[in-house]
């Protein structure tokens, strides 16, 4: 039987022989078969390149200098657009050594510094790693034009340039060691030895830096001068044409650097817009360093009345107390006016305005919203059925879906029209903490409208019911909730309740004083809030109220005597108090008032170590939370994941602000919606919806109000149609079913035209109050403000409807040129509503826009050049 071609035994040795490489007899062999390989022009210029490179070492000078300017020329023609590695580089590969060689031969000259422009380029393929011999040949070459040599070669130069900037200051920093460990150092020599290189290597980064910014590379530029720590050169450089896209790399970049870097950076971008009077940019970065002396700068430096109505929309959007003065504006007519603005003295009229354009003016009931005919027949039963929890349910979604349009079907009807009877008669369908709620809800209902608000609710302080006064006092604070009135209205009425025997009385007071001050950094409620945290006689619900009062009115201020006020609280406390559910209002006003504040926590957050073991651990986690709260910090969010870890002891519960704190990571349904706030996600819906089914009642109620919290003020038709169900589902309990028409109030919220997302400006900026308000979501309290919606206003401040592009935002951080920043748009007129990661464009030149971002109020004035 012949033997098979394929068995092992066979096939072995046939394997061997293939494998035994056979050496080439002459080398000379393979390079000509490489050579056969070229084409007759690559041929040709390989020998044309090593006929230069033996005339370079030639003893004629003259012949030297032909043959370095044509290889010069060779490479420079090359290396203009690189795709590959280019023909010369590749075919001088192999002398790369020779002339590296030579170069230490030759004395000093020009000749020897045009071969070490010539081996700086080289290295930049042929070097070792980590030698940096192309910036060391560079430093030792010609003072001529980098970019000639291409953009490849200059972005090389540039990565080097920054490792050779790390070693020299770690170099550094080891010589102070030496200093102060090792004896005496002459100090003098150790900062000159430091220099020398540094400045060799600050005139390079000086031209590259030039480079980059005149081929589109902004962010290159940005990049190579923080590694160099010397990003105050980049404001030199910037010109017309490149200033928007560098200071867009800067403001992204912020986010991912430690501090104090991000704020050096923003500052840099700060001093760009302003160069170019681009202010209402440099009004946002201002605002996002929370640096008021800046917004004042601006005002100054600006003369433009348009551009500075424009700043004031801004900062009424966000939502802090500015008083203009003679020095910001002369005119004390035009002042008055720009004062009013700041003071959102306007916004209930341009919110009433977007309702009627947008034809969402008719009150609804909270019927329209709970759809029950669309149930099946048990649900539809029992939603009848006029329970006190069931109509304290009604109040809410009732003032939700009104909220700042000023009429309802159940509050401010008159008797006679009143299909559910007058609103005495809905406010006593509740009880006790539900006429509360009810008298508040009025205070929604007529949102920023302070003068026919404070009527509306006046009669309620007439009342002999202490519930109904506490709700009217409540009232009287949301009514006036971010807007500010000269009269002050809220302190004449709110101020002396405060100090009533009746507790009720009291919280309604303080809390509405809280909500109408928020933000404004009042002396005046300070003095008037701060003695009841030190009064030993007052109730425990009183004072922590009072500390969340106090916490709303300093948000972030990180006010000491405030801050001494609440600690000193805390250490009074006894055991037995200590063990309450409100004591922990206390930590959560303190940490509102080092609201995203980072560093400035620490002393704080040291003194509250030495509290009671039952709140210690409970207030630090606050504290963090609260302090690092929209900064992204990693290492932050690690500390909490590790606290998140740890086995609870009895009594222990601070591993709840610990998951708040860490919201994206820790997946839990209170967190989720507070990560998403009217950001309907389908992802974080669908989550949503499956523990929203759970067998632990906490778990699926909380998930029920994440589903309300992520589509507040969208009315989105999915999150509607999903607690429609959930109402079927739970109609015989009562505790859940409350929980889903509060949420079904928030997706309803406004009408679509309010939402509880406390960043705007394309999510650059975060307005503390709002932000505030969504902590204190314990509370039942809310940080309202104006939806995403679009309406814009011409030179006298009315509304003016005009072509818009609303599309998908895009990023366009990094590229050159003028991208596209939005996609799959369509063109509408204002007003319009824009939902969560939307932009938006102007789709006509008769106006010209004073503010990049819609969302806040932009005017419009007419283009005259049209």
């Amino acid at each position: 039987m012949a033997q098979d071609p394929n068995s092992a035994s066979g096939s072995g040795t046939a394997r061997e022989e293939a494998l035994v490489k056979v050496p080439s007899k002459d080398p000379k062999k393979k390079d000509e078969k490489k050579d056969e390989d070229l084409s007759e022009e690559d041929l040709a210029l390989k020998q044309q390149l090593e006929l230069y490179v033996e005339r370079v070492q030639d003893p004629d000078p003259g012949l030297q200098k032909v043959a370095l300017e044509s290889m010069r020329q060779e490479i420079r023609t090359s290396t203009s657009s690189m795709t590959s590695v280019p023909k010369p580089l590749k075919f001088l590969r192999p002398h790369y050594g020779t002339l590296k060689e030579y170069y230490e031969l030759m004395a000093d000259s020009d000749l020897k510094k045009f071969l070490a422009d010539i081996l700086s380029v080289l290295a930049m393929t042929m070097s070792a790693e980590g030698e940096r011999d192309s910036l060391k040949y560079r430093l030792l070459g010609s003072e001529g034009d980098i970019g000639s040599w291409g953009h490849e070669y200059v972005r090389n130069l540039a990565g080097e340039i920054a490792q050779e900037y790390t070693k020299q200051q770690f170099f550094f920093y080891v010589g102070i060691r030496s200093v102060i460990v090792e004896g005496p150092v002459c100090l003098n020599h150790l900062f000159k030895a430091k220099r020398a290189p540094i400045d060799d290597l600050m005139e390079l980064v000086q031209q590259i830096v030039a480079f980059h910014m005149k081929h589109n590379a902004e962010y290159e530029a940005v990049d190579l001068l923080m590694e160099v720590e010397d990003l105050d050169l980049l404001v030199e450089h910037v010109d017309g044409t490149n200033y928007k896209r560098t200071c867009l790399y800067l403001t992204s970049a912020a986010r991912y650097l430690p501090g104090p870097d991000d704020m050096l950076v923003l500052d840099i971008a700060y001093m760009i817009y302003l160069k170019f009077e681009e202010y209402p940019s440099a009004l946002q970065i201002a605002l996002f360093l929370d640096n008021l002396q800046y917004v004042k700068q601006l005002f100054t430096s600006c003369d433009d009345l348009l551009r500075k109505k424009q700043f004031c929309y801004i900062l009424a959007r966000h939502g802090i107390t500015f008083e203009l003065d003679e020095e910001m504006v002369a005119d004390d007519e035009e002042r008055e006016a720009l004062q009013d603005i700041i003071n959102n003295n306007k916004l209930t009229e341009g919110y009433l305005t977007l309702a009627r354009d947008i034809e969402v003016m008719e009150p609804k009931s909270p019927e329209d919203i709970y759809k029950a005919h669309l149930l099946d027949g048990r649900a539809s039963a029992g939603a009848s059925v006029d329970s006190a929890r069931q109509n304290l349910a009604a109040t809410f979604v009732n003032a939700f879906v009104n909220a700042g349009f000023g009429e309802d079907k159940l509050m401010t009807v008159p008797a006679e029209a009143s299909s559910g009877g007058s609103s005495g008669n809905w406010l006593f369908k509740n009880k006790e903490h539900g006429k509360a709620s009810a008298a508040a809800s009025l205070g929604m209902i007529l949102l920023w409208d302070v003068d026919s608000g404070l009527a509306q609710i006046d009669k309620y302080f007439h009342s002999n019911d202490n519930y109904v006064i506490a709700g009217a006092l409540l009232g009287v604070g949301i009514v006036n909730c971010g807007v500010k009135n000269d009269c002050d209205p809220a302190m004449a009425l709110l101020g002396d309740y405060v100090d009533k025997e009746d507790s009720s009385i009291r919280i309604g007071a303080i809390m509405g004083l809280g909500l109408a001050y928020a933000g404004s950094q009042s002396e005046q409620i300070r003095s008037k809030l701060n003695p009841i945290l030190g009064d030993n006689k007052a109730p425990l619900d009183v004072i922590a109220f009072t500390a969340i009062s106090l916490g709303l009115v300093y948000v972030g201020s990180c006010n000491e005597e405030v801050a001494q006020a609440i600690i000193f609280a805390l250490m009074d406390r006894s055991d037995s108090e200590l063990g309450e559910p409100l004591i922990r209002l206390l930590p959560l006003g303190l940490g509102l008032l080092y609201l995203g504040k980072q560093d400035s926590v620490e002393a704080t957050a040291e003194v509250s170590k030495t509290f009671n073991e039952k709140i210690r651990k409970y207030c630090d986690m606050t504290l963090l939370s609260c302090a690092y709260a929209g900064t992204g910090n990693v290492l932050k969010v690690q500390h909490l994941l590790g606290q998140c870890a740890q086995h609870l002891e009895k009594g222990e519960s601070h591993q709840g602000p610990a998951v708040l704190g860490i919201a994206m990571v820790a997946m839990v349904p209170l967190a989720l919606g507070l990560l998403c706030i009217s950001n309907p996600k389908v992802n974080v819906m669908d989550t949503l919806s499956r523990l929203s089914h759970d067998t632990v009642t906490e778990v699926a109620m909380a998930a029920v109000i994440s589903l309300g919290l992520i589509g507040a003020g969208t009315n989105n038709a999915r999150i509607a149609g999903m607690l429609r169900n959930l109402s079927s589902y739970y109609y015989k309990e009562a505790s859940l079913l409350f929980c889903v028409r509060i949420a079904q109030g928030l997706v309803h919220l406004g009408k679509g035209l309010l939402t509880l997302a406390p960043y705007h400006s394309e999510r650059f900026l975060l307005s503390p109050t709002a932000l505030a308000g969504i902590i204190n979501l314990a509370a039942r309290m809310f940080g309202l403000s104006r939806s995403h919606s679009l309406l814009n206003v011409d030179e006298n401040l009315k509304s003016l409807s005009v072509p818009v592009r609303v599309g998908q935002a895009v990023d366009v951080v990094g590229q050159a040129g003028r991208p596209k920043t939005i996609t799959g748009f369509q063109t509408h007129s204002t007003p319009v509503l824009l939902a969560a990661g939307d932009r938006a464009e102007l789709a006509t030149e008769k106006y010209y826009i004073l503010s990049l971002q819609w969302d806040l109020f932009p005017v419009l004035p007419a283009n005259n050049a049209c």
